[in-house]
């Protein structure tokens, strides 16, 4: 991942209460934010209420598990948790990607989804990158890992632009990994 590129102002929606705090711990790429779900886009989703800073189709079903999760989880609350992924120039929540913290013996796993009218656009590469380099500087991690339904070789295609190897696979399920250079 090449340099971080300048801070940017919030969305517009953001309270200003939390911008501060939350904006330490926003991830941003060339055309993304991966910001920490706040409380309000969790009520949201949990309760089915609309918001107008969400993409026509989102949330996903994934999204919809995603956030009972993070609402029921302490650690995915945290920088190092779960994050919801919004397109820079409209400011619209297009998916959603996280860590799986705490880690475990060095590894952390991670998950994450684009709602269908975004994907194709190299969105979730891009996050998946992303997020990836910001976990193998966490404190305790040295491996990154997700998995994939082998029917679902697109989603394999993103692991593997963001730098992980498959390392195994089953009757259902691929591996995918990273370790950082000489923290293994």
């Amino acid at each position: 991942m090449s340099a971080a590129p300048p801070p940017q102002p919030r969305a517009p929606h953001e309270p200003a209460a939390s911008a501060s705090a939350a904006a330490d711990a926003d991830l941003r790429t060339a055309r993304l934010l991966l910001r920490p779900w706040s409380d309000g886009d969790l009520a949201a989703v949990l309760d089915g209420t609309r918001q107008p800073h969400w993409a026509p189709d989102f949330p996903a079903e994934g999204d919809r598990v995603i956030a009972g999760f993070t609402a029921k989880t302490p650690a995915a609350r945290g920088v190092h948790g779960q994050r919801q992924i919004l397109e820079r120039d409209s400011g619209l929540v297009v998916g959603a990607i996280g860590l799986f913290w705490p880690p475990a013996e060095g590894s952390v796993a991670f998950g994450y989804g684009i709602v269908p009218s975004r994907r194709g656009r190299g969105y979730a590469s891009e996050a998946a990158r992303a997020l990836v380099a910001f976990a193998l500087t966490a404190p305790g991690v040295h491996t990154v890992c997700a998995d994939i339904e082998l029917g679902n070789p697109a989603s394999g295609r993103v692991l593997e632009n963001a730098g992980l190897e498959r390392w195994r696979s089953d009757d259902t399920h691929a591996y995918f990994r990273v370790t950082a250079p000489g923290r293994a």
